[in-house]
This record gives C-alpha cells, sequence and structure tokens, in this order.
C-alpha cells in the first residue's frame, strides 16, 4: 500500500458495474447445504426463492467452506460460527482465530510471559486462582484440552489454590457429554490435589441459563453466574460436581444448555469457591460474544445492570479482549485478531452509505464482528444500524419465525428509500431455532428465512440493484448425529441422536440483479 492518507482507501471503480446502485448483503446464519433428507430442515422446507438461485443461474451460484483453515480456525475438524464468520465476511481476508491464537500462545508457553498472566499471578501467593468458562471440546466458544495447558501451567507458575466454575455445553457437542467432560476435569483436579494443590470446581450450570448470555438479551443470566461464582448462592448444592451434573439432569426435559446453578460445598456445607477480594480470575472462552456481559459485572464501578450484593477486589483477566472497542476486558492472557482494513471502513472512506440490521441476537454480528471486532460507526453520517429486539423468555423453537419478517421489512425499506448503496443484514432463524434441536420448528425457520429473503430480493429488483446472498457456517441442514457412513446414530433407547451443533458442511454464496450480466460468473 505505499500510499497514505485518504488515497490508501481509495477503490478504483468497477469497470463493468455502474455506481449507485444498491446492494444487498444477506447473511443466513446456520444455512448450509448437505444431502436431501428427512433431517435436513432447509431440504425439507418450502424454500423456493433459495431453490431458484442454483436452478436458475447455477454460473452464479457456487458452495463456499465456512469453517476450518477457510476462516482462520486451526484445523479442518473445527466447526464455523458466527463470529469468524462475519469477520471473514467484514474483512474480505482471513485472520488467525481466537482458538488458533489461543493454541499457539499455549503451545510456546508465550502466554505465560505476557502482561495478563503477570496481571493475575499477583494474585497466587495469598488468593485464589478462579477459572470460568464452557466446560467443552466443541471448539466454537472453548476447548477442554485448553484449559487442561491452563491449569497445568498455572500451577506450575505458582497457583496453589485454584477454582473452576463451569458451564456445561449441550449446543456445541452432544447433550448427555456433559458428564464425560466433567467426569475428565474432576480427575485432573484430583492429580492436583495429590501433588499437594488445592483445586476443585467450585459451579456451575448450563451455559444458556447461567453467565453465557449476549447482546445485554437477558441479565438474569449473567445474574445467575454471579451469585452461585461470587456470592457462593445457587438452588443446588451438591459435594461434587459430577454428582451434580447426574442429578440435575434426572430431571424432566433437562439438558445440559439450560442445567440450572449449583454450588459445591463442604461437609459443613458451605461453599468451596466464592470469589473473594485477593483472588484472581479468568474467563478461559476465547469467543468474544458470551462473555462481554460478565466482564462489564466484573469490571465496572458503575455496574447497575443487576444488584451484585459484593463486589470482589480482584484482578481479571479474558483469555482474549472480547471488545476491543471498549477495552473490555482490561487484561487479557492472549493478544486478539488485529483485524483492520474490513470492508465497512473502506466503504465509508469511498462514500459508500451502509444500512445494517439484524436482530438482538445477531445484531452484533452484522455490526461489531462484520467490522472486524469493533464496536461503534466508522462514520455515523455514513452509516445506519438498526437492532430489533428479540424475543425474550422463550426458547427459539416456541417463536421459529423470530424477527425475519421485521429484518426484511427494514431491508426493503431501506432499500426502497435509495439512501443506501449498501443493505446489510443477518437472518438468524435457521442457526438460532437449530440449536434448540426441534426439527420442526427449525423446518418453521427455514421457510420465514426463505419468505424474508424473497422480500428483499424483490425490492433489490424494484431499484435495479444487486444482491449478494450467502451464510457464514451451517446448522439446519442436518439436524441427527451422524456415523462414519453417515447413518442417523441413535440412543441406547433407539432414539434419534438430535445434531445440536454447528456443521462442517459448506454454505452457499449466491449473486444476482439486474447489472449481473453473463460476464458474471462465480469461480469454482
Amino acid at each position: 500500500m505505499g500510499s497514505t492518507g485518504q488515497n490508501a482507501w481509495k477503490l478504483a471503480d468497477h469497470p463493468k458495474l455502474p455506481k449507485g446502485k444498491t446492494v444487498a448483503m444477506v447473511v443466513l446464519d446456520g444455512w448450509g447445504e448437505a444431502k436431501p433428507d428427512q433431517y435436513n430442515c432447509i431440504h425439507v422446507a418450502h424454500t423456493p426463492t433459495m431453490d431458484s438461485f442454483k436452478t436458475t443461474a447455477p454460473e452464479k451460484w457456487r458452495l463456499i467452506k465456512a469453517h476450518g483453515t477457510a476462516v482462520g480456525l486451526p484445523s479442518e475438524d473445527d466447526m464455523g460460527n458466527s463470529e469468524v464468520g462475519h469477520n471473514a465476511l467484514g474483512a474480505g481476508r482471513i485472520f488467525a482465530q481466537g482458538a488458533k491464537l489461543v493454541d499457539l500462545a499455549l503451545a510456546s508457553g508465550k502466554i505465560y510471559d505476557g502482561e495478563g498472566f503477570k496481571y493475575i499471578k499477583e494474585c497466587f501467593d495469598n488468593g485464589t486462582l478462579h477459572l470460568i468458562g464452557l466446560l467443552s471440546d466443541g471448539g466454537v466458544h472453548s476447548r477442554l484440552d485448553q484449559l487442561q495447558l491452563l491449569l497445568k501451567g498455572a500451577v506450575d507458575n505458582g497457583a496453589k489454590r485454584i477454582r473452576v466454575h463451569i458451564l456445561t455445553d449441550g449446543r456445541d457437542v452432544l447433550d448427555g457429554s456433559s458428564i464425560g467432560f466433567v467426569e475428565t476435569l474432576e480427575k485432573d483436579l484430583s492429580n492436583l490435589r495429590e501433588k499437594g494443590f488445592d483445586a476443585q470446581i467450585a459451579s456451575g450450570g448450563g451455559r444458556m441459563y447461567v453467565t453465557m448470555d449476549r447482546y445485554e438479551n437477558d441479565w438474569d443470566v449473567v445474574k445467575r453466574g454471579w451469585d452461585a461464582q461470587v456470592l457462593g448462592e445457587a438452588p443446588y448444592k451438591f459435594r461434587n460436581a459430577v454428582e451434580a451434573v447426574k442429578k440435575l439432569r434426572e430431571e424432566p426435559k433437562a439438558n445440559d444448555q439450560y442445567l440450572p446453578p449449583f454450588v459445591i460445598v463442604d461437609e459443613s456445607g458451605n461453599p468451596v469457591g466464592p470469589i473473594k477480594d485477593g483472588d484472581a480470575v479468568v474467563t478461559f472462552n476465547f469467543r468474544a460474544d458470551r462473555m462481554v456481559m460478565l466482564a462489564k459485572a466484573l469490571e465496572y464501578e458503575d455496574f447497575d445492570k443487576f444488584d451484585r450484593v459484593r463486589v470482589p477486589k480482584v484482578h481479571y483477566a479474558g483469555m482474549l479482549q472480547y471488545d476491543g472497542e471498549l477495552k473490555l476486558p482490561g487484561h487479557y492472557l492472549v493478544s486478539p485478531p488485529e483485524i483492520d482494513r474490513t470492508s465497512g471502513e473502506y466503504l465509508v472512506h469511498n462514500g459508500v452509505r451502509t444500512f445494517a440490521c439484524s436482530e438482538t441476537v445477531k445484531f452484533g454480528h452484522v455490526t461489531f464482528f462484520w467490522n472486524g471486532n469493533r464496536s461503534g460507526y466508522f462514520n455515523q453520517e455514513m452509516e445506519e444500524y438498526v437492532e430489533i429486539p428479540s424475543d425474550v423468555g422463550i426458547t427459539f423453537n416456541v417463536q421459529p419465525k423470530m424477527k425475519a419478517k421485521e429484518i426484511a421489512e427494514k431491508a426493503r425499506d431501506a432499500i426502497l428509500s435509495g439512501k443506501f448503496d449498501q443493505v446489510r443484514v443477518n437472518l438468524p432463524n435457521g442457526d438460532m431455532v437449530g440449536h434448540t434441536g426441534d426439527i420442526e420448528a427449525t423446518i418453521v425457520a427455514c421457510k420465514v428465512t426463505d419468505d424474508a429473503v424473497k422480500m428483499i430480493i424483490d425490492a433489490i429488483e424494484q431499484v435495479g440493484g444487486i444482491f449478494v446472498i450467502t451464510a457464514d457456517h451451517g446448522n439446519a441442514e442436518d439436524m441427527v448425529k451422524r456415523d462414519k457412513s453417515g447413518k442417523p446414530l441413535l440412543d441406547k433407547n433407539g432414539n434419534l441422536q438430535i445434531l445440536t451443533s454447528h456443521t462442517l458442511q459448506p454454505v452457499p454464496i449466491a449473486i444476482g440483479g439486474a447489472w449481473i450480466g453473463p460476464w458474471c460468473e462465480v469461480p469454482q
């Protein structure tokens, strides 16, 4: 780039596309491509608009990878997710992502030389090290092997007393797998105790009910975690975590995602590990979105989202910095990817007016993650961001239509207004409803998504614009766990093993509109 200043941002005019034509950028969350069968909700659903792209203009429709190294993750076994997907879409380039950065820092040992680790280490002599995060090997928010390496590195670097506050998964991994993860962790902690370290699990709960809310959708989720982790208070008390998870899973309709909060107590009934003054706290998730709210509760003095009752003076660090604009948290163990020169920034420097919209659960993806993990506007005079409040207090399968129609209406109005050159939206239904494991509801979600796409395409056709439709990762296209031959797996009772996680399937990209002629063909 040798030039500086405004000239460094200048983009050359396209040789064939005229200026002033609105471009609709539509991201279908959790919409992959898989073999058609009854568990492929996209196939089963009535989706004539999306189907038409494959049949009427196949040269402008392709499948692309949205997982593994294609989006900056360590291996081809790593499922894509909405965050890295939108980072890649927004930047137009691939950056090493959270899990990979943490892997490199742990493997090299550099994590223990950084300012973040030195900060928490100041508490090791007289305080407790608390580790809070998702206990899972799903690789979307965290990984068990990284926690194990962090435990070893902490004791090797002077930690004497450790408490782990676990959040069970069942969303990015198979429901019920939490028991195995807890047993593995308990064995590791037992080995540390045999070596003279005071190491225990202190509290727990399901990720969707305890701690891991995002976008300030439901602060009660964070409060339940705070009460257990900081105050040592929860509706359920157990002597060990394996017993806790097994017992709570016996309840009707129980699943790992929604286990209620619990604390581990000693023989006198006292909690074994509430967070206190002088302690160190690390949130070991590498993915940002579901740690930001807890980070605010731990760091903000003027916090008013719920009554914290007691605010311990701790040294807190995230595995990474979860929000670069808010500088949150202020200390972190691994530096986040430096994503610069995103498409959004280029657009405002070139006078391109942008409209971005989704509902709460994915609003951050078409703004924060799209813009390289950066909060706010690049230039508020050139951009407008609209957030439609998501439903609260219910699981998404109860209302699978979510806010797809409202998002599409906002996009349609923005397109027809003539005020914007790019209109960018995320339609969350396939992912959010797919995560519930409810096949019938996910079929409804896919149909509604297709309806929303049609509304946006119709508006683009009215103004003679261009559309680009793609997805951030797969989910709704495969709702069952399968064996190596592709046959659906059954549990010991003969019931289908439902898949609630993302997939490794490719996702579609379709390009069209009045100004997309025969010269335009998506590469194979």
